[in-house]
């Protein structure tokens, strides 16, 4: 394949509009290689899960929506106030969006994300009884529920199998040569392709802790990267 120059390199770690130079790959040697990626993620990321602190469906998806454009780290230090503070639906509904600002004061976007915190709580309890719906259109109609979000409520507390997609899996989709696209949903699709539904939940969670731990945007591990053999971008660094 063509070598990555750093300015190449550069471009597309950042998001930018050029893609990854990949090499002529068919479809069945790119499902090959994802089956020898997966192979390797399971043997080093065995347990592989969310690291929102969560302990029921609700938890998760409002740490979930908190998560946008912010740390799983900052969304956890700011979760247990505030669902002590309001431990379902039914408390959450009852707030102002003032009440509950001051809890996630140390998350990005606070003031929007706590007007949507509120109104998320009350069509849970107008709509589905409090509960968190296992369908992914009445989680999109949510205030502050995206597609992104939904997939990864449905997968990590309903076992529902589903790629979502976020800045991580975007960078590690390019690199490995899975997708080119921009759109998260087209990144998903593609990369639910090549690995098998019953492991979706998983490659989502291992890809996502490959990403942030050793794939990084800037500065990859290479030297200690567990698919480094099946990846077309590995000599770019």
């Amino acid at each position: 394949m063509p070598r990555l120059t750093r300015r190449s390199v550069s471009r597309y770690t950042l998001g930018a509009v050029s893609a990854t130079p990949c090499p002529k790959e068919s479809r069945r040697a790119k499902k090959e290689r994802a089956q020898r990626i997966l192979a390797a993620l399971e043997q080093h990321y065995p347990g592989a899960a969310s690291e929102l602190a969560h302990r029921n469906p609700f938890e998760l998806l409002v740490a979930t929506v908190l998560s946008a454009q912010a740390t799983d780290a900052s969304v956890n230090k700011a979760t247990p106030a505030l669902f002590a503070r309001y431990p379902d639906a039914h408390a959450l509904a009852q707030a102002t969006p003032e009440e509950v600002a001051p809890f996630i004061r140390s998350i990005g976007l606070y003031r929007s994300k706590a007007r949507n915190l509120v109104a998320l709580a009350q069509k849970l309890v107008e709509k589905h009884g409090g509960e968190v719906p296992q369908d992914k259109q009445a989680l999109m109609r949510l205030p502050g529920v995206g597609w992104k979000t939904a997939t990864v409520v449905l997968g990590a507390a309903f076992g529902v199998p589903g790629i979502a997609v976020d800045t991580h899996l975007t960078r590690l989709s390019r690199r490995l040569c899975f997708s080119q696209a921009k759109d998260p949903e087209q990144i998903g699709a593609e990369l639910e392709s090549y690995f098998p539904r019953e492991k979706w939940v998983f490659t989502h969670h291992a890809l996502i802790l490959h990403g942030r731990y050793v794939c990084t945007a800037r500065k990859p591990a290479c030297e200690r990267c567990p698919i480094y053999a099946y990846c077309p971008s590995k000599g770019a660094w």
